[in-house]
């Protein structure tokens, strides 16, 4: 069985804060800064985007990791098992 580390599981939760602190801030600036309608509404998608794309980066190098791990630990119990 692969047990997840406590300590990378604390540092997930605490990058997906500051993450969702970044998000909740640019949008509470777009929202509260002076301008058009439509160019709030512009900058709002735009900030929206760059996070879900910033989330999508995140998320494909944790699970890289995840999965390098989980491949090299499947390797190890097959060469235990073949000896």
């Amino acid at each position: 069985m692969i047990h997840l580390n406590q300590s990378k599981m604390e540092t997930g939760k605490i990058v997906a804060g500051v993450l969702a602190g970044v998000a909740v801030g640019a949008i509470l600036g777009v929202l509260f800064a002076p301008n058009k309608g439509s160019e709030t509404r512009q900058k709002l998608s735009d900030s929206v985007k760059g996070l879900g794309k910033d989330l999508a980066d995140q998320a494909e190098g944790y699970l890289s990791d995840k999965a390098s791990k989980v491949k090299q630990t499947a390797q190890q119990y097959a060469d235990k098992a073949m000896s």
